[in-house]
């Protein structure tokens, strides 16, 4: 069995679908993580639990998703060692997303939290593979593998599109897209 090396938290379970990004990118790579409901609101007292803790644990990284006013990803990093990346989630309540994407950015000195863009739940996967991939070259080469795949399917892209010309880009493209929905 792996061992558990990030921790994905998020203030509910609405923020699930967007926080799966970043587990479903870390199953991909077969990093041990876990996922779990850490509300700073609604459950104060497990979330400095689990923040002062979670080193003792073998936890390395931790992805904090929340929305509207977003204080986990801060109040964890005010109270953790670890490196924290924030995820900030458009919630239904929300000001367009902007509430959470600055309550997690605009930390005080001496508390960072590093923050992916507005429901990014992959890139915050990315980013915790890459700290991971720091110091484990078999993680380090799964990084470099899916960026690979990233500028192949670019690539794929302008080919696709120089040889054709827009106007059918554009007409397969959508397409592809009906046939899929």
């Amino acid at each position: 069995m792996k061992p558990i090396e990030i921790a994905i938290i998020m203030g509910s379970d609405s923020d699930l679908p967007i926080m799966r990004q970043a587990a479903d990118l870390l199953q991909s790579m077969d990093i041990g993580f876990e996922l779990t409901i850490v509300s700073a609101h609604r459950t104060p007292e497990r979330m400095f639990e689990f923040a002062k803790t979670a080193h003792q644990r073998g936890i390395k990284v931790i992805i904090a998703g929340a929305g509207g006013a977003a204080h986990l990803p801060g109040m964890v990093a005010s109270l953790s060692p670890l490196p924290v990346i924030g995820v900030p989630i458009k919630s239904s309540n929300s000001i367009d997303g902007w509430d959470s994407i600055l309550s997690i950015l605009q930390m005080p000195n001496g508390v960072p939290v590093a923050t992916v863009a507005l429901n990014a739940g992959q890139n915050a996967g990315i980013l915790a593979a890459q700290i991971i991939g720091c110091q484990q070259p078999a993680v380090q080469e799964k990084i470099v593998a899916f960026k690979q795949s990233l500028e192949n399917s670019v690539r794929r892209k302008f080919e696709k599109l120089e040889k054709q010309g827009f106007e059918k880009y554009l007409v397969d493209r959508d397409k592809t897209r009906f046939e899929k929905e």
